[in-house]
């Protein structure tokens, strides 16, 4: 299984940095692991949002394939346990999707081109989280999508 991220900035602190390197170290065992940065748009003006907001859309469009299996992390998405996303995940691979593409946006969120090439839109809360936050949780909760599947011993 191919797994992808794709996620608007970059991580700054070397905390978040940290963590995540552990998780892709941790995820190795488990699947192909990619991560695709795109840079965040600067918004000097609020009128001009939507506009960056579809510079990114693009850039972020241009890097998933076109029989990727698209995950979009969103507010309004549908939430899962993580019971839930073990499931789904499993469910993808024994469908036979090759790889699958998480897509965390930017500060704006994402246009509406990004998410109506979405297959499937996640939301893990409806909280707000710092982008830097969120890439950990993501990379965690995809690991333990992986022990549930396998049934070894990290969830409880």
């Amino acid at each position: 299984m191919n797994i992808k991220i794709i996620a608007v900035g970059k991580l700054k602190e070397k905390y978040t940095k940290d963590a995540v390197s552990e998780f892709q170290k941790r995820l190795g065992a488990y699947c192909s692991l990619s991560l695709v940065e795109i840079p965040a748009q600067e918004i000097k003006d609020d009128n001009l949002a939507q506009k960056y907001m579809d510079i990114e859309g693009e850039k972020i469009l241009s890097a998933v394939k076109e029989d990727s299996y698209v995950i979009t992390l969103e507010i309004f998405g549908k939430m899962l346990s993580s019971e839930e996303f073990a499931k789904k995940i499993e469910e993808l691979s024994n469908e036979g999707h090759n790889e699958i593409v998480f897509v965390i946006g930017g500060a704006n969120g994402l246009c509406e081109k990004v998410r109506q090439r979405a297959n499937f839109k996640l939301s893990f809360s409806k909280m707000t989280f710092t982008h830097q936050l969120f890439r950990i949780l993501l990379y965690e909760q995809i690991y333990r999508a992986f022990k549930i599947i396998r049934k070894e011993s990290y969830h409880r």
